[in-house]
C-alpha cells in the first residue's frame, strides 16, 4: 500500500505595520491587519499563516525567524520613510537583510518608499504636494521585463489601472538595480521591482473606497489637506467608480507567490467586479492570536493599540 502523499508546508508571510490602528479601522475592520490579510491572503491555499509585527512600536521578527517566511508586507505609515527614527532606521536595516536573503518583500506607499530608500534609492516630500483619491496608474510599455520578473504576466498586463492614493512623500530615485514598472501624471514612480525579490507600490491595493473616505475626513479635520483637495479626492472616487482593487490584489498575491498568472486566475483585470469588502469580517480572537474566518488562514499579531 502507497503512503499518503505529504501536504506540503503552509505558506508563512509577515506584515510589518508601520501604523497605529484608528478608530475607524478598529471598528469596521478589528484593525488594518485584517485590511491587509483580506485584501493579499488566501489564494486558495489551506493553513495559510500571516504574522504580524506592529514595527512602528518597535516590533520586529526575531532574526532566527527570518528564513521561515515566504514573504513581508510592508504597510502604510503617517511617518516619514526618509525621517531618522529609529525604528525607521532598524526596518532599513531590516529590508537589506531581507534582500541579500532573496526573500520576498512588498512595500505599500510608505512601504514603497522605505523599501526604497533600504536599497539605496532616494525618498523625500513630493514636488506636487498630496496626493488623495484615485489615481490612475500606467504601466511601462515596451521594455523587455520578461525574465526579470516572473510574477508579472507581461504580456496579459493593462496599460493602466486605477488605485487609491493617500501620500505626501514620494520616491525621488530608484535604487541602482531597480526598474520603473508604473507611473502617473502626479508621481512618477507608482511601482519599481528589484529583481523578482522587491517590489513597490505607491498607491493602497488593499484599501477600499470607505477607507479612503475616512481617510479624506480625519486629514481635512486635522488641516492636513485643504478641504479642496478632499473635495477633488472625492470627486476621483466617483468619477472613476472606484480602484480596480481585484486586479491590484491579484497582482500582489502572484508577486507573493512567485507565480504569473494570479492575475487572470483571480479575475483581477482592471474594471472587473471589485474584490468583496471586509466590514462585516468576523474575527475570534483568543490569546493575542487573531483568526480570520474566510479564507483559511491563521493570523497571529500581537496587537497593541496606540
Amino acid at each position: 500500500m502507497m503512503a499518503a502523499a505529504a501536504k506540503p508546508a503552509a505558506r508563512r508571510y509577515a506584515l510589518l505595520l508601520a501604523l497605529w490602528d484608528s478608530d475607524y479601522a478598529r471598528k469596521a475592520y478589528g484593525g488594518y491587519h485584517n485590511v491587509f490579510v483580506a485584501a493579499l491572503g488566501g489564494g486558495g491555499e489551506e493553513g495559510e499563516r500571516w504574522d504580524c509585527f506592529r514595527v512602528i512600536g518597535g516590533e520586529f521578527p526575531a532574526a532566527e525567524d527570518l528564513a521561515s517566511y515566504d514573504g513581508f508586507v510592508v504597510s502604510g505609515s503617517p511617518r516619514d520613510a526618509h525621517g531618522d527614527e529609529p525604528w525607521v532606521r532598524r526596518l532599513c536595516a531590516l529590508l537589506r537583510t531581507l534582500h541579500a536573503m532573496r526573500k520576498r518583500v512588498l512595500g505599500v506607499c510608505f512601504g514603497h518608499q522605505v523599501l526604497c530608500r533600504a536599497l539605496g534609492g532616494r525618498v523625500g516630500r513630493a514636488r506636487s504636494g498630496w496626493d488623495v483619491g484615485v489615481r490612475k496608474v500606467t504601466f511601462v510599455q515596451g521594455q523587455d521585463l520578461a525574465g526579470l520578473l516572473s510574477f508579472l504576466d507581461v504580456d496579459d498586463l493593462p496599460r493602466s489601472a486605477s488605485i487609491i492614493e493617500v501620500h505626501q512623500d514620494e520616491v525621488w530615485e530608484i535604487p541602482p538595480t531597480a526598474t520603473v514598472l508604473a507611473y502617473s501624471e502626479k508621481t512618477r514612480v507608482e511601482a519599481f521591482a528589484v529583481g523578482e525579490h522587491a517590489l513597490g507600490i505607491q498607491g493602497h491595493p488593499e484599501y477600499t473606497v470607505d477607507i479612503l473616505h475616512n481617510l479624506i475626513d480625519r486629514l481635512t479635520d486635522q488641516n492636513d489637506i485643504q478641504r479642496s483637495v478632499g473635495e477633488e479626492a472625492r470627486r476621483t472616487a466617483a468619477e472613476t467608480g472606484g480602484p480596480d482593487r481585484a486586479f491590484w490584489t491579484a497582482l500582489c498575491k502572484g508577486f507573493l507567490r512567485g507565480g504569473g498568472r494570479a492575475i487572470d486566475d483571480c479575475g483581477g483585470r482592471p474594471n472587473a467586479t471589485a474584490a468583496p469588502e471586509v466590514a462585516g469580517l468576523a474575527v475570534a480572537v483568543a490569546d493575542s492570536c487573531f483568526t480570520v474566518a474566510a479564507p483559511t488562514i491563521q493570523l497571529a499579531c500581537r496587537a497593541s493599540i496606540n
